[in-house]
């Protein structure tokens, strides 16, 4: 699987909107300034995950994106899937035409079972990683930032770094 820079933005986006949201809607101008994403990209890429239902878009004054359903139902592979992102390291991108002719249709090339099986573990993967999990991960990372660590000195006192 090649995951290009839509799934990656996508998902970074979501994680952002997800550690956000309990303040109220989030803005895309607001995402795109801290995440160094395109505004009219997000504007796509948003789009979609409304229209799959992922997000939810509060329009006027104060108004943003917040997520359509809990972060613990939302998997990555629903957010990749949402913004057209293919899930395939198969030659033929699963038609089963690995050698690339119209002549040559349904033949497949000597790995074509081990990509399609790999196809279908990402999927398993992805689909079993939900948007909660990398906002505690996240959290963590954050949290293990901001930790004081005191040594002592030979004077007796501590330092801290």
């Amino acid at each position: 699987m090649r995951l290009t820079t839509k799934g990656r933005f996508a998902v970074t986006a979501m994680i952002d909107l997800a550690m956000r949201q309990e303040n109220g809607p989030v803005t895309l101008a607001g995402i795109s300034q801290r995440q160094d994403i395109s505004l009219s990209y997000l504007e796509q890429l948003f789009g979609k995950l409304r229209r799959h239902d992922i997000v939810e878009s509060v329009r006027g004054p104060g108004g943003g994106y917040h997520l359509a359903r809990l972060a613990e139902k939302v998997t990555v592979a629903d957010i990749i899937i949402a913004v057209d992102e293919p899930i395939d390291a198969t030659q033929c991108g699963g038609k089963g035409n690995c050698h690339g002719s119209d002549q040559e249709r349904g033949i497949h090339c000597m790995t074509h079972d081990l990509w399609a099986t790999l196809n279908a573990k990402m999927v398993d993967y992805l689909d079993s990683v939900s948007l909660q999990d990398l906002v505690n991960q996240q959290k963590k990372k954050h949290a293990e930032s901001h930790v004081v660590v005191m040594r002592p000195t030979f004077s007796g006192h501590t330092l801290s770094q």
